[in-house]
């Protein structure tokens, strides 16, 4: 397919293991882990793969030049000099996105405002016609990268974030990233060998999440465009061929993926969405309130959910988390329940000890992922108490 290249995979914190072994299932070469990033190498091919089916990745990068600055002008000067033209014609349009972390660099805007020019200028000078800048559906959009002194330009093959899988058309209040949704549903090891329930669901999205990964849908099948589909080098009938390998690998899912909620708009938009998905012959839903539910069936069950957190939604933190452990308790025996809370007090409320914490960032949140381990057997629940993990 061509020759390797250095690529660098974009992640939430405390996914980037999981990446990394996505990656390598995928057949990256020379994976490193990084901090919210994952590098890695492979060919046209297989970036094209990575944005198609990876799903803890935001963006896959393609770094183009490295260099050492001292002040602007000298960013401006270098970015000048790269061949641009190898990258993008005149009359294409171009977006620029920069991240800086330095003391002597510190609006990255400025600098994003700095490497446009450098590029615009840069064409005009050769042609007499410049790229015009488009922020919402660019033909290359570069991104620009400054680590105190040490800047790298990278071209951006996905375009718009990869957490926005294309189903997803709408939401309820405090929706969760499709991204987080996929980390969440691998961090709890959920494999597609028992049902699924999501007891407050929303519109939707962990659960679809879950039915991907247990039917290895690749991420973002349903997604109309990526970032390299615009480049001047695209590929379309490798893509194609790169396309049809990976629908290949779907295969059959014989559990059930359950989802309750007590609102019937949330109700109304999770179906919606699941259909958007092409996934609601694997899931159902209907209106629950999950305090008053009990175990559908004595084999075991997964349970993951995103409850309020007392942030965006209004509740009784104490009572309401006071209730979920009462419910999980007198009602889901032989079930592991894990749930992503940034509400700490909320954890103490549940009255059970969690077997398991991670932590996770939900946007800003530091949160925690949590897991109670309810045995079979009894209709009290007996839980584990086990010493707790914090990651």
């Amino acid at each position: 397919m061509g020759q390797n290249f250095k690529m660098v995979a974009k992640t939430l914190y405390g996914f980037e293991e999981l990446l990394a072994k996505e990656l390598k299932n995928l057949g990256a070469m020379y994976v490193k882990i990084g901090v919210r990033n994952v590098s890695f190498e492979g060919d046209k091919g297989f970036m094209y793969k990575a944005n198609l089916c990876l799903r803890t990745a935001i963006k896959i990068l393609v770094p183009i030049r490295t260099f050492n600055i001292a002040d602007e002008q000298e960013l401006y000067d270098k970015v000048y000099g790269i061949h641009w033209d190898r990258y993008m014609n005149c009359d294409d349009t171009l977006a620029i996105s920069a991240t800086v972390s330095s003391n002597k660099f510190t609006h990255s805007q400025f600098m994003a405002l700095k490497t446009k020019d450098a590029i615009v200028d840069k064409f005009r000078s050769r042609e007499g016609t410049r790229p015009n800048i488009d922020l919402d559906h660019p033909d290359l959009k570069v991104n620009v990268h400054i680590q105190d002194h040490k800047c790298t330009i990278s071209l951006d093959s996905s375009g718009q974030s990869l957490h926005k899988r294309g189903y997803r058309t709408d939401t309820n209040i405090a929706p969760i990233n499709e991204v987080l949704a996929a980390g969440l549903v691998m961090l709890s090891g959920w494999d597609g060998q028992c049902d699924l329930l999501d007891p407050m669901c929303g519109s939707g999205t962990l659960a679809i999440e879950a039915a991907m990964i247990a039917c290895r849908i690749p991420a973002n099948i349903n997604r109309k465009e990526f970032g390299f589909e615009r480049w001047k080098d695209f590929d379309e009938e490798l893509y194609d061929k790169i396309e049809e390998s990976c629908l290949n690998r779907i295969r059959e899912f014989h559990h059930q993926i359950i989802c309750y909620d007590k609102a019937p708009s949330a109700v109304r938009k999770a179906e919606e969405n699941f259909e958007n998905a092409n996934l609601s012959d694997y899931i159902s839903v209907r209106q629950e309130d999950f305090f008053k539910t009990t175990k559908p069936h004595d084999k075991k069950l997964h349970i993951l959910f995103n409850p309020p957190y007392g942030e965006r939604l209004p509740i009784d933190v104490k009572e309401f988390y006071g209730k979920i452990g009462d419910t999980l308790k007198q009602g889901y025996t032989n079930t592991n329940a894990w749930f992503i809370t940034s509400n700490m007090e909320g954890i103490k409320s549940v009255g059970l000890r969690p077997s398991r914490k991670i932590k996770v960032f939900n946007g800003k949140l530091e949160s925690r992922l949590v897991k109670y381990e309810m045995y079979p057997g009894s209709k009290k629940g007996k839980y584990i108490n086990a010493k707790k993990e914090e990651e």
